[in-house]
């Protein structure tokens, strides 16, 4: 059948650009195999000189292909990573026809080779035998996902065949197209840490991504919750009916992160693995492997024999196989190069001449010890060493033969040919899905190896690193292919095995690897290093390592963006005792010596804050961690399944238990502190008496899943414990610790409840559900008392709600909780919502508290952060960093005086809450003044009690603090000669203060609304400000005398002198109304009033010639205007959103233009026309590409630097428009940047109130 019309035209619109961009050569391989291309056409292509000719040449034969050859071409670009190309195709893709359902075998036709070579569905393996009554079993299971969600776990013994079972199972067209028409995705799992589980995830994500339009490309998810998201969404909202297998599964914490009501199938050796997730659950046993007439047909293909011919010994071989699939390949294999030898193999299985010393596997495999032995004496004496080294290769990871090209200092092509023996003689496996192959090994026959070896493993993973320090003397690979991948990740797994720690020390504390590492790899495996190795390291240097690692946590999701950030300059802003921060000065030093830009953060000292207290409890992720009530001890729990308590001084343990047979998902104190209760993903709840460490209660008979969280009431009037869980409909609990069974059940949540919190005063539980929405219950008759609609306040998009906690404030009167990226506030009476605090979109609020004591709200994040909020005032008051993982839990002491928080970094931190609330919050506003003297550098801005505070930038030490305003200050500026400060306030107060004695020079009154914007003349004498009140008012501020200039009909947020010209009085201004209006100041005359912009006028520049200036609207353009005659020269159009700045260059040549959607424009003052746009290379899709609106602009006095503000501090070459340097402030939305004359020092203020003096590295 001839190709569909719209796919043609599709390849002729976009065929010059695959010409110019393709390598023929990797694409015909996919589609040879896809059967869509000969042997013969893919030589006569090969027979073209060039890779373009081949290109050309590929392109016309597609053209005269049908269908099925456009969309193998298709498939080819997505696995060879031309995702660019792959997208112009995707809209055009034909419908796969019936006949390419045609069934070649056992309803396997070339629809289903494609959607399983998609979704990474491993192929058959070289000796292939059906079990079609166990596929049949697994089939039947898999059409019950039909109708629901849910879970089919393959379950039996390592080496059984449970994988070859599940993708034999889902090879079927007709299983597909009813059960399963989004497709099937295979994912291998293996024994995974989360840092590594969350690298599958991201790839997953991407791979379902890029199949759909290129809208839905976001960046990879930075942490497991944010993936699970992502995942949810993907499969229920993009993929609804498809199926994701997981290979492989050793953790139920793994299934934790796929429990999102999608359709499963999972293979693994533990059938209880299902108990900790919700879901339909079916289950298929794989006994014992196969049955002797199988393990015959399998022999009889090796040998190329019936199975009725084989000789008598054969049955007696697979009786010693024991059923073990890969036992009789490794004999079969054999048989096949000495098919006279049968005798001799058996006696080897009968003799078990190999014996473990000690068992690496849980499970006793004397056949498959036998085996391997054989196998590998057959082996040539060379290649008997060569498959020793494999040893060293880590369980669940496949290698390409380029790294074994390296370890084994042979040419890849030689080192293919000793692989391939290695795989026909089944002692080592081959996924030829990937391009270029990737070779791995049974975890039983690694089991093997390490336990033969394992006297050798030091010095054969010695021989892996010197072997890679001779191929890559000059640096690590940065190519980002398989093999650079290999040696990225696991480079400093070889160093700690071969007990290298010296040259592992020398590694990982240089920030060239952590830069080449978290480019390549991302953020997460190098956290996981430092966390894994963190023994070896420590014993060098473990505060250097804690350096590294809190880096890395601070700025993970910083090392997400791309294109990638300079790391050199994140480091510069670590504290100056940090070994991070020397490396980083030591590199910007010598790269600013060539011109690179670096800017050193001079004042950062000012707002480092530091947790009390770490203590490190548990090995694995912590889950839960509580104050008692009396302060003075803390409890933690979490996935080590034990309980522990401290002394919430020192940290010192008092108490340890082996508390649940599962992870321990929450643990609480009784209001007496006699008592602990605890619950687990095991479904059980216990309570335990803390003095004695004993079991008291155990309640185990009525959640039937996970039970997520417990709480005491508050009082012990009358003693209860909440608990609530994932189950469907009895999902919370009230207990009576009296009586055996619960007193109460509160119905009317239908989805997992997270969380539950009883009322201040005791009188209300707060339940919190996947559902979307909180629930009240009374205690009393536990009746459902009112619901609070969360989803509803989620409106941006489809996607599902999932409320993680709630909180009460100590007046009991709000209620708080915690969904999706945001913390919303409600009152308890009307169910209104009163506040909502919204964060970055790239991180989740994992958890929230709110204060006993005070108006205080802390958060925890996905993105290893947590956050202090003052709810009355609706402001972020600190910042606590230091944990470097998601943080799960965080809690006030009885007293309010400390916070403790716990995170899967396996830390608990305690915080002093005065201390972090005023040391990380010298809250400074936006609306700052700067002057800029030799080297001194003074700072003016109100701070977060309204205070005015004029500062040395770069001591931090406050020259002058004014006492608190009764009206908002909202504008500042500095005068040296007098030297003082004025302030504006909201009521349209205006005073000016002498510095540094506060003494109250003026206080000048007229204004009636909030003063916007106010300067002093070159010679001190005059103060112009300008007002929401749509008036500027001139006073000689010493005497009172004012002239008032009124026209403007909107407010007026500035104001431009229109020369430096004490001789030139003239003023221009521009308002909300669309107006420009030129005044004199010293008559107050109206000189000039043009009508300038559509929209409202958000920014104005006289150019430094005098000659023009330049006007920004809401309008989206922005106009130039001569300043003599007031006539609009040039209209510059094109921006898409506001144009929030503009500046022109000192050489009155060039204007630059910035808007809303962070895009910054530059324009020839000449004759208006585009000259560039600024890099639109960082253009993410969850943000804009500054972060933010473009809100302030500054060229250097050569005209080559432009600087730039939003939600970051960009630099740019003005010539080729692109970005020299970013720096990233810890919060966002910057206002203004203050520049010193030499464009040396740069101040700003961020939107949480920090102050920024940044140096140029010289």
């Amino acid at each position: 059948m001839a190709l569909e019309e719209g796919a043609r035209s599709c390849l002729l619109r976009f065929r010059h650009r695959l010409e110019q961009d393709i390598k023929p050569s990797y694409l015909m391989d996919h589609m040879i195999s896809d059967d869509v291309l000969t042997v013969d056409e893919e030589e006569k292509i090969k027979n073209q000189s060039t890779r373009k000719d081949q290109a050309v040449a590929l392109l016309e034969l597609l053209l005269k292909k049908d269908n099925r050859a456009y969309i193998s071409f298709y498939n080819a670009l997505i696995k060879e990573e031309y995702d660019d190309l792959a997208n112009l195709l995707h809209d055009d893709l034909p419908r796969i026809l019936p006949e390419a359902y045609r069934s070649t075998s056992n309803g396997f036709t070339s629809h289903v080779q494609t959607v399983l070579s998609e979704g990474g569905v491993p192929q058959r393996p070289v000796v292939f035998v059906s079990r079609p009554e166990l596929v049949n079993r697994v089939r039947e299971k898999l059409y019950r996902l039909q109708r629901e969600p849910g879970w089919v776990t393959v379950f039996g013994m390592a080496g059984s065949g449970k994988s070859v079972l599940a993708a034999e199972a889902v090879r079927h067209h007709e299983l597909i197209e009813e059960c399963f028409p989004g497709g099937i995705h295979w994912l291998s799992i293996g024994q995974l840490d989360k840092p590594d589980l969350l690298v599958k995830i991201q790839s997953l994500c991407f791979r379902l991504e890029q199949s759909l339009d290129s809208q839905s490309l976001h960046r990879p998810p930075s942490s497991l919750d944010e993936a699970k998201e992502r995942l949810r969404f993907l499969m229920l909202r993009r993929y609804p009916r498809s199926l994701l297998i997981l290979d492989d599964v050793w953790e139920s914490t793994v299934l934790k992160v796929f429990d999102i009501q999608c359709r499963l199938l999972l293979t693994t050796r533990n059938r209880s693995l299902t108990d900790s997730v919700s879901g339909a659950k079916y289950e298929v046993e794989v006994e014992s492997g196969l049955d002797e007439n199988k393990g015959l047909e399998i022999l009889a293909l090796y040998t190329n024999n019936n199975p009725q011919g084989l000789p008598e010994e054969a049955r007696s071989i697979v009786r010693e196989c024991k059923g073990s699939p890969l036992v009789v390949s490794l004999i079969g294999a054999l048989l096949k190069e000495k098919p006279n030898r049968w005798r001799y193999y058996l006696c080897q299985l009968q003799q078990k001449q190999f014996k473990r010393i000690r068992k690496s596997s849980s499970y006793d495999y004397d056949a498959l010890d036998q085996a391997m032995a054989a196998s590998i004496e057959v082996l040539p004496d060379d290649h008997r060493e060569l498959y020793r080294d494999l040893t060293v290769i880590e369980k669940d990871v496949k290698v390409p033969a380029k790294v074994l090209s390296v370890l084994w200092d042979l040419e890849p092509e030689e080192v293919e040919d000793i692989l391939e023996e290695f795989v026909n003689k089944s002692l080592l496996f081959v996924d030829s899905h990937h391009r270029p192959y990737l070779y791995y090994l049974h975890d039983l026959q690694l089991d093997f190896l390490e336990e033969k070896n394992r006297t050798q493993l030091e010095s054969l993973h010695t021989k892996v690193v010197r072997q890679y320090q001779k191929h890559y003397r000059d640096g690590p690979p940065t190519s980002g292919d398989e093999e650079c991948l290999y040696w990225i990740r696991f480079l400093t797994y070889h160093l700690a095995k071969a007990n290298l720690s010296q040259e592992l020390n020398s590694l990982m504390f240089s920030l060239d690897w952590v830069r080449i590492k978290a480019q390549i790899m991302g953020p997460a495996q190098l956290i996981n290093d430092y966390v894994e190795y963190g023994p070896i390291l420590d014993k060098e240097n473990s505060e250097v390592r804690s350096q590294f690692q809190e880096f890395l946590s601070l700025n993970g999701h910083q090392l997400e963006q791309r294109p990638f950030p300079d790391v050199v300059q994140l480091a510069l802003s670590q504290p100056h005792a940090s070994e991070v921060y020397k490396q980083a000065l030591l590199q910007a030093q010598e790269r600013a010596s060539t011109g690179k830009l670096y800017f050193d953060w001079l004042n950062k000292s000012s707002v480092e804050s530091l947790s009390r207290l770490v203590i490190h409890p548990h090995q694995g992720s912590i889950y839960s961690a509580c104050f008692s009530h009396d302060g003075a001890k803390i409890a933690s729990c979490g996935a080590s399944k034990t309980l522990k308590v401290f002394k919430s001084t020192s940290g010192e343990k008092l108490m340890e238990i082996q508390a649940h047979d599962e992870e321990v998902l929450c643990c609480a104190f009784s209001p007496d502190d006699r008592l602990l209760a605890t619950c687990s993903s095991d479904r059980k709840v216990k309570v335990w008496n803390v003095e004695r460490a004993m079991l008291l209660r155990v309640f185990e008979e009525e959640h039937e899943e996970q039970v997520n969280h417990c709480q005491f009431t508050n009082t012990t009037r009358r003693l209860l414990l909440a608990t609530c869980s994932n189950d469907k409909i009895l999902n919370v609990k009230l207990w009576n610790l009296n009586k055996p069974s619960s007193q109460n059940t509160m119905f009317g949540h239908f989805e997992p409840v997270n969380h539950c919190c009883f009322s201040p005063d005791d009188s209300f539980v707060s339940t919190s559900s996947n559902d979307g929405t909180v629930k009240l219950f009374q205690v009393s008759s536990a009746n459902e008392w009112k619901t609070i609609d969360v989803r509803s306040m989620f409106t941006e998009n489809d996607e599902e709600v999932f409320v993680k906690c709630s909180t009460w404030t100590a007046d009991g009167k709000h209620i708080i909780c915690a969904a999706r990226n945001a913390v919303l506030v409600f009152d308890v009476e009307t169910s209104d919502m009163l506040l909502e605090i919204r964060t970055s979109r790239l991180s989740m609020v994992q958890y929230c508290q709110a204060c006993p004591t005070s108006n205080l709200l802390a958060i925890a994040f996905s993105n290893y952060a947590v956050e202090l909020w003052d709810l009355e005032a609706n402001k972020k008051m600190a910042d606590l960093s230091g944990h470097l993982s998601w943080v799960q839990r965080v809690q006030f002491s009885p007293d309010g005086s400390q916070l403790l928080s716990c995170s899967d970094d396996q830390t608990v931190r305690l915080w002093e809450t005065n201390k972090v609330h005023t040391s990380s919050a010298v809250c400074l506003k936006r609306d700052s003044d700067v002057l800029f003297n030799d080297e001194e550098i003074i700072v003016s801005a109100a701070d977060n009690c309204n205070r005015l505070q004029v500062r040395d930038g770069r001591t931090g030490s406050v020259l002058f603090q004014s006492e608190e305003k009764p009206s908002r200050i909202r504008c500042t500026c500095m005068c040296r000669q007098p030297s003082a400060v004025v302030l504006g306030q909201e009521d349209g107060t205006v005073q000016v203060l002498e510095v540094p004695s506060g003494k109250l020079l003026a206080t000048l009154l007229g204004h009636t609304k909030t003063v916007l914007h106010c300067q002093f003349s070159q010679n001190g004498q005059t103060l112009i400000t300008s007002s929401e009140d749509t008036t500027i008012r001139v006073w000689r501020w010493q005497s009172g005398e004012c002239k008032v200039l009124q026209g403007h009909k909107e407010q007026i947020r500035c104001f431009s002198l229109l020369s430096n010209s004490p001789a030139d009085t003239r003023l221009l201004s521009w308002s909300f109304d669309g107006t420009i209006k030129v005044w004199d100041i010293e008559s107050g005359e109206k000189l000039q009033d043009v009508e300038a912009h559509r929209g409202a006028i958000l920014s104005c520049h006289v150019s430094p010639d005098g000659c023009l200036f330049a006007t920004t609207s809401a309008d989206k353009t922005a106009k130039l205007w001569y300043c003599d005659s007031w006539q609009c020269v040039h209209t510059l159009s094109g921006h898409q959103e506001c144009v929030r700045s503009c500046r022109f260059s000192w050489d009155s040549r060039r204007l630059a233009t910035g808007d809303d959607n962070g895009e910054i424009r530059l324009w020839s003052v000449k004759d208006g026309a585009l000259l560039k746009i600024c890099s639109r290379d960082g253009k993410d899709g969850m943000d804009s590409l500054h972060g933010g609106w473009v809100t302030n602009l500054h060229f250097s006095p050569d005209n080559s630097l432009l600087v730039s503000t939003g939600g970051y501090i960009k630099w740019w070459d003005v010539e080729k428009g692109e970005a020299l340097q970013t720096f990233y402030p810890t919060g966002s939305a910057l206002k203004r940047i203050h520049v010193s004359s030499d464009f040396s020092t740069f101040v700003t203020i961020d939107n949480i109130g920090i102050l920024y003096i940044l140096q140029r590295v010289a």
